[in-house]
């Protein structure tokens, strides 16, 4: 009899491949209405995580402030949402957040989860160096509706967080350097990019998604590249970097989904100043 373990990640390689077949069908141009489909079809649980990310709980918790200088709540973005997991946990940790999917159906669970889960929050959106303070309490929660690409859902807003976990991983390569440009747009000036780099495992050059990403985030961001890169290409750090953004910091989580199989990374990047 298989292991709940075994079980687990026959589900995940079941669900990988069903995510490959669809999007098959669809060319790297329609991507928003694989997605949106998937959503409609009740298909949220290839992907879903059920918890938000214990990575992300703990940079927060230990390293930032929801607050700015002059005492105004900071703003995030979470794009690719799903149900809000991460929107709301951000929320709870006193940034005002807002979460973007590209599907109304997927919008509105996330708008249904937020509501609840702002009443009455699960352990799970709390690590172990929590500490509440009155001074800050809760953020707003909106939920958009919109595709990422498009500028008409922002209303110019820009923002001091913005989290990747598996937005940048879902979609076609070919939009990999569309991605980093509105990275580029959106994050405010002295604001903060955070990534949990995911699938490292995965080669690049296999079919996603959730597409390979080893190498990606350093030749997009770093580099200015396309973010077409075979997985071999190393790290410069010494070197001089073209890309419009600098990486702040590069860790191994010491807590993250069992789904990256213990090679997830944590990058935190700003925009370099012009």
């Amino acid at each position: 009899m298989a292991s709940s373990k075994e079980k687990e990640t026959l589900q995940n390689a079941a669900g990988q491949l069903r995510l490959i077949k669809h999007f098959k069908a669809h060319s790297p141009d329609d991507q928003t209405a694989g997605w949106s489909n998937l959503w409609d079809t009740d298909s949220s649980n290839l992907w879903d995580r059920g918890m938000p990310s214990p990575a992300l709980i703990d940079l927060i918790e230990e390293r930032s402030n929801p607050l700015t200088e002059d005492g105004k709540r900071q703003k995030a973005l979470v794009p690719g949402c799903g149900k809000g997991y991460d929107v709301v946990m951000l929320a709870l940790h006193g940034f005002e957040v807002y979460g973007l999917e590209v599907s109304e159906t997927g919008a509105s669970v996330a708008r249904e989860y937020a509501r609840t889960e702002l009443r009455n929050p699960q352990n799970y959106n709390f690590g172990s160096h929590f500490k509440e303070n009155p001074e800050v309490g809760k953020g707003e929660v909106t939920i958009l509706q919109g595709d990422f690409f498009k500028r008409d859902w922002e209303g110019g807003m820009q923002f001091d967080l913005i989290y990747d976990y598996t937005f940048l991983c879902a979609l076609h390569p070919n939009m990999r350097r569309q991605w980093a440009g509105r990275m580029a747009d959106l994050l405010a000036p002295g604001g903060q990019l955070v990534c949990l780099e995911f699938p490292l495992f995965k080669d690049p050059k296999m079919l996603g998604p959730p597409w390979g990403l080893k190498g990606v985030h350093w030749d997009l961001l770093a580099e200015g590249g396309d973010g077409l890169v075979s997985g071999d290409v190393g790290e410069d750090v010494k070197g001089e970097q073209k890309g419009a953004f600098e990486r702040l910091l590069y860790l191994k989580p010491e807590r993250s989904y069992a789904n990256g199989k213990g090679t997830d990374m944590l990058s935190v990047w700003s925009k370099k100043s012009t």
